[in-house]
């Protein structure tokens, strides 16, 4: 075994002073291990631990393709034995595509993020293992595992390259704890308009209308206007927006025409 644990950096992990382990077993390629790296670090996650890996360690590929993610690297520990690699685990659990014979839980990466936490929140130590990119792991490492992990994909080609696999966990995780709407407006530095503000272009818009002719058929006027009303209420229109309409209405006359207030 090399290398040894260093005291976490919560700043780095989101504020989880004990964040769940990567163990990749037999991991072939340095690119493919950099790479798993740079997927952990957005995640939070920054303990790797490398059962045999093929080509050595340290290596030069390893940390040109994790892309900055220097803390996994540096912090990263050897194994000879899969069984030294989990001694200091609570819970483990172990990626796989296919069904196996043995009986265990079943987790998607999206329940396995909740699950990770809780058991975290318990001063559990977590960690999730990963096979060789050609293989995935084999049976014995199913039994060493508590749960098993399958990612639901097209069931024709189920098949991830192994910086995927550690990223579609690593995010599951990191999106469990963190508070983020599914939708929302970027407003940078302006902010909505008011109600009045957008009621006073719609006066000017309209006044403009009126001047150039454009509802040229009286009885369709209320709902032209209308359909434009809702046009602009339907983006969330911002104080800044509503200026910069309102001065475009004014340049379309030729700047002769001062808005109203």
């Amino acid at each position: 075994m090399s290398g040894s644990p260093g005291k976490v950096d919560v700043s780095r992990t989101g504020g989880v002073e004990n964040p769940p382990v990567i163990i990749l077993i037999e991991p072939q390629l340095g690119d493919n291990i950099g790479k798993a790296a740079r997927a952990m670090l957005n995640c939070g996650l920054v303990e790797l631990r490398l059962v045999r890996p093929r080509d050595g360690w340290p290596n030069e590929k390893a940390v040109a393709n994790a892309s900055g993610a220097d803390i996994v690297i540096e912090n990263t520990r050897i194994f000879e034995r899969e069984e030294d690699a989990l001694a200091d685990l609570n819970r483990i659990y172990v990626t796989t595509a296919r069904t196996r014979d043995a009986v265990k839980p079943v987790f998607t990466p999206r329940g396995l993020g909740p699950e990770m936490r809780a058991n975290i929140a318990r001063h559990e130590k977590v960690g999730v293992m990963f096979g060789p990119e050609r293989t995935g792991v084999r049976n014995e490492h199913v039994a060493m595992a508590d749960a098993v992990v399958t990612v639901p994909l097209n069931p024709g080609f189920t098949s991830l390259n192994l910086a995927q696999a550690v990223l579609l966990i690593g995010y599951e995780w990191w999106q469990a704890g963190v508070d983020v709407p599914d939708y929302q407006m970027m407003l940078n530095d302006s902010f909505p308009a008011t109600r009045d503000e957008v009621e006073r272009m719609f006066v000017h818009m309209e006044e403009e209308l009126d001047e150039s002719g454009f509802f040229r058929v009286a009885e369709k006027r209320p709902a032209m206007m209308r359909n434009i009303r809702n046009i602009f209420n339907r983006v969330g229109i911002t104080h800044q927006e509503v200026q910069t309409i309102r001065g475009m209405l004014v340049a379309l006359r030729g700047g002769k025409h001062k808005p109203r207030t």
